[in-house]
């Protein structure tokens, strides 16, 4: 059996790939004269009494995806791309990462195949902003409607996501060869 080359970028493209994405940021009070982060799921601002403690404008959401798709392509992961002491960052908008990442897939020559998240939080409800959230994630993705899905999820009150002070998403994606 021939030895893998060391460098996963030169070795032989297989048709699909798997990535598994998770990112938590923790919430705090909205301050009632204004100014801190809103709480933002896919680009979607949610309406909630708390919001984001990030570096960058916390979405969670597209943080996995980028992971998960970057992790997939054995490429290094968002924040050794794009690093939270790095002033350039400071409040970006989240789908400059994932764009970055779907650019990377394409050019690799991969699509999205299908994927599948969850979003952990108590608070809010998620139910009635799951197809906004959907929507958003196809379009970023260049992905076909029907391969992605997003679920949401509570804590049960357990640590620190389940006392309402933090919000977490978990990804799972197959990238498929444009070629196949």
């Amino acid at each position: 059996m021939p030895t893998p080359p060391a460098n996963p970028s030169t070795a032989l493209p297989t048709p699909l790939r798997i990535g598994h994405g998770y990112d938590l940021h923790r919430l705090e009070p909205v301050p009632p004269e204004g100014g801190g982060r809103p709480l933002v799921l896919a680009g979607i601002e949610i309406p909630h009494a708390k919001g984001l403690v990030a570096h960058s404008d916390g979405d969670v959401l597209f943080h996995a995806v980028t992971d998960a798709i970057l992790g997939a392509l054995a490429a290094p992961d968002i924040g050794q791309l794009f690093p939270d002491n790095d002033a350039a960052n400071r409040g970006r908008a989240s789908i400059d990462f994932l764009n970055e990442a779907v650019t990377r897939a394409a050019k690799a020559g991969y699509r999205i195949a299908s994927l599948d998240s969850t979003v952990i939080c108590e608070r809010p409800k998620l139910a009635g902003f799951k197809a906004a959230i959907v929507e958003s994630l196809v379009r970023a993705l260049r992905a076909q409607p029907g391969t992605v899905n997003v679920k949401a999820k509570t804590n049960e009150g357990v640590d620190a996501t389940g006392r309402g002070e933090a919000i977490e998403a978990h990804v799972v994606v197959l990238l498929v060869a444009s070629i196949v």
